[in-house]
């Protein structure tokens, strides 16, 4: 059976990327959106983060702030 690790490994072989995802991070945030937020939170802000790394923001810092405001959200 196919892993979650596998899989990543598919999509950044398909996607033509030379990064390494950390997904404990990525998981741990979309959880957090997912229960603070709504759970379509979660793609669209993992989503965003990863726009936001793109351009040169820090991975953890990021999430840290994006985690910090699911928990607080209303």
């Amino acid at each position: 059976m196919a892993t979650l690790e596998d899989w990543t490994q598919a999509v950044r072989v398909a996607l033509d990327l030379d990064v390494e995802v950390d997904e404990a991070l990525v998981l741990d945030l979309a959880r957090e959106a997912a229960h603070g937020v709504m759970r379509p939170a979660a793609p669209l802000t993992t989503y965003l983060l990863g726009l936001a790394v793109a351009r040169g923001d820090d991975p953890r810092a990021t999430a840290e702030k994006l985690t910090d405001l699911a928990r607080g959200w209303q």
